[in-house]
């Protein structure tokens, strides 16, 4: 047999318009690639098991994405040699357990390349049949378009906001550091899994993966390895049209090792010495950047946007398969040799847990009570009796701030739930949510701290904190001013699609900021994160109500809370009034009924506000109108109630309503019908004390009792 000979195939240099004149793209991107071409005329030997297994992924992938008409076909293509690599040699995983503790967590951070992790777990034989590979795309298929934790065995993190995965995958790095602080002991050492990454320029441009990544850096989160897939192309074309910086000096400032690999399309002895270069290091993160081609053996897509975003064409399908060699039909091929190559992960799994197992039996042996703790908080489970430690707050210890309320119940629980960890963006001392005697969370601290510093990054905070969610047994925090949830919204939005329980400290919640001014004065961020499915927002009246919105966040696990919480002092509510039947915990309740208890009017309020619609009661009952004063502080938690319930705390015959929150008004009429009021803000604040703003403002127990009189 002749040896193959090499032939090279130049990309012809595109050209854009710009005001008027053509100019050629900038070249740095465009080279001439070699292939390898075999005496029948096809790229790359297929005589090698290797060779054929990459291209099963190649073509699960091309083929799912042909059929759904949708999809990404480019990325996978230019993947499948380094992920085979990975997922057949190195990474440690159980198909037949996906949620087994001493798995290596993989994360696919271009989330657009999805068919790529798709195809990887059918052909290793995760619970993925042949058929969902077909029904990609597609209702009720466990495919979807971006994977999606919880949907689909062996996802890790849901995916496709670019920059997400990547910040995600340090936060499970920094979760595992915890945990190995927490429970490794010298012999027994039952946390030691990597975290392994994929990620895109799409996701080296993002500010989330920046923040992120400079955090990873400062920790030295060795057990932490990003594959940097170096294709150079973007939805619009080559990255030179807005990406031409230094990758590498960047990640090398942020103290990550880099490695690299010049031909990642063929060179597997390459992709394998950076692997185990980058398994081998312990001291800090690694970037492999891996020079990849964008839906490699297309001979007219690849290295081009247009195998990007849509899918190659029948014609093209045909045209790659024919150039890599590989049968035209069926479609969905995986050749029995092939498949039974990658079933090898099975029985390898079971092998490697069976052994981690074996160790964990020792473990428990010699640290019974730290086993017993390892398996509760693997489950997610509270310790027993957690809750008798909040701690309840009488009126005559006169107002207090529910920041700082909250303060007290934090350390109360920390003290009690040593999972509990978090931290803030560089506002603790305003936030208020360090935990005494916690330890910090640093590379030359002492092991085990749990107060976490992420510096002014509340985007790179939000997606750590689901990182470290989804990797289990931590219970994650993080604080910042209410304003600047805005930074952190599209992670808070993944949380709640995830449905994980990670808690958000929101402080300086109204224009009771004062003085600060609108930019910092949250006006429309209660009903902008109330619109958002699965998120509690919880916006407690006093101290007592942030004991009760703390407890509720913490026994959640099905999705994410935020606590809103008023930077000024408020007055302390009777405990035995806010507790009264346990209804502070449905979400809305009656704080305090009508006179003879039937009321002629309703006033709702929420956190600083129901002290006004308590003072406004008082004028109303005054004058002889009785009025029902409901605290709603949480209103999803007030809809899951039985219908029994809320037609109790809101009788559909009462239709005189007044609701008063200092914030938008968007929302409230949905409790107050055609008729109601709402009081409220709907302009931004401005720079003044916070007491001034409420009287300018209206916010005032006249101007609600007015309204009252007014809708009656």
């Amino acid at each position: 047999m002749r040896n193959p000979v090499i032939r090279w195939g130049l990309v012809r240099k595109k050209r854009i318009r710009t005001k008027g004149k053509e100019r050629p793209v900038a070249n740095r991107r465009r080279r001439a690639i070699a292939y390898k071409i075999t005496p029948g005329g096809n790229i790359v030997d297929q005589s090698t098991l290797d060779a054929r297994a990459i291209n099963a992924i190649r073509f699960l992938s091309v083929d799912a994405v042909q059929k759904a008409k949708s999809g990404h076909p480019g990325t996978p293509m230019g993947l499948a040699p380094l992920s085979y690599l990975l997922w057949t040699r190195y990474l440690r995983y159980n198909p037949k357990n996906p949620d087994w503790p001493g798995r290596d967590r993989f994360v696919l951070s271009c989330g657009h390349a999805s068919m790529l992790l798709y195809s990887l777990l059918h052909l290793t034989g995760f619970d993925l049949s042949l058929e969902d590979i077909r029904q990609f795309r597609q209702w009720g298929s466990r495919t979807p378009g971006h994977p999606e934790a919880g949907h689909t065995p062996g996802v890790e993190v849901t995916t496709g906001p670019l920059g997400q995965g990547i910040s995600n995958a340090v936060g499970m790095a920094m979760a595992s550091r915890l945990l190995a602080h927490r429970f490794n002991r010298p012999g027994h050492e039952i946390v030691s899994h990597r975290v392994v990454a994929l990620c895109s320029d799409g996701d080296l441009m993002e500010g989330v993966a920046s923040e992120a990544a400079s955090l990873a850096g400062l920790h030295r989160l060795g057990n932490l390895v990003a594959f940097y897939d170096d294709n150079r192309i973007t939805i619009e074309g080559s990255t030179d049209l807005a990406f031409r910086e230094d990758v590498e000096g960047r990640f090398r400032a942020y103290g990550w090792n880099v490695l690299h690999v010049s031909d990642g399309d063929t060179d597997l002895p390459a992709l394998s010495r950076a692997i185990e270069g980058a398994f081998a290091e312990r001291g800090r993160p690694t970037l492999v950047m891996v020079r990849t081609t964008i839906a490699f053996g297309s001979p007219n897509k690849q290295d081009t946007a247009d195998a990007h975003g849509a899918p190659l064409g029948e014609a093209e399908v045909a045209l790659a398969k024919e150039t890599l060699g590989w049968p035209a039909e069926p479609a969905f091929l995986v050749p029995g040799d092939v498949l039974e190559h990658f079933r090898e992960a099975v029985p390898k799994g079971e092998r490697l847990e069976r052994e981690w197992r074996i160790r964990m039996a020792e473990y428990r042996s010699a640290f019974p009570d730290l086993a017993m703790e390892w398996e509760r908080v693997q489950w997610g489970d509270l310790p027993e009796g957690w809750a008798d430690v909040l701690p309840s707050f009488p009126p005559e210890g006169g107002a207090i701030a529910t920041r700082s309320a909250s303060k007290m119940v934090l350390n109360a629980i920390a003290a009690r739930v040593p999972e509990l960890a978090g931290g803030s963006a560089d506002l603790a001392p305003s936030t208020e949510t360090f935990i005494k005697e916690g330890g910090e969370f640093l590379p030359d601290a002492p092991p085990g701290g749990r107060n976490f510093h992420f510096g002014v990054r509340e985007h790179g905070m939000g997606a750590i904190l689901n990182g470290m969610a989804r990797h289990g047994g931590v219970i994650p925090y993080g604080a910042t001013f209410f304003v600047f949830s805005d930074y952190m919204r599209p992670s808070i939005r993944l949380a709640a699609l995830m449905g994980i329980r990670v808690i958000y400290v929101f402080t300086h919640d109204s224009i009771g900021v004062g003085e600060d001014g609108p930019t910092h004065q949250p006006v429309e961020h209660l009903a902008s994160l109330r619109a958002m499915p699965n998120l509690y927002v919880l916006r407690p009246a006093d101290a007592n109500e942030t004991a009760a919105s703390w407890k509720i966040a913490l026994e959640r696990t099905s999705g994410p809370s935020a606590l809103v919480l008023s930077r000024q002092k408020l007055p302390v509510l009777p405990p035995e009034d806010v507790h009264r039947d346990g209804n502070v915990y449905r979400g809305a309740y009656i704080y305090l009924e009508g006179t003879g208890g039937n009321p002629k009017v309703i006033l709702l309020a929420s956190g600083s506000e129901l002290h006004v619609a308590v003072a406004a009661r008082k004028l109303l009952e005054a004058e002889g109108i009785p009025a029902r004063v409901v605290s709603f502080l949480c209103r999803e938690r007030f809809e899951e109630q039985p219908a029994a319930y809320r037609n109790a705390v809101l009788p559909p015959a009462v239709r005189a309503r007044v609701s008063v929150e200092a914030g938008s008004t968007f929302g409230w009429s949905r409790y107050l019908g055609e008729e109601g009021i709402a009081v409220g803000i709907d302009r931004f604040g401005a720079s003044a004390p916070g007491d001034r703003l409420f009287r300018e403002f209206g916010i005032t127990a006249e101007n609600v009792a007015a309204k009252a009189k007014a809708v009656l």
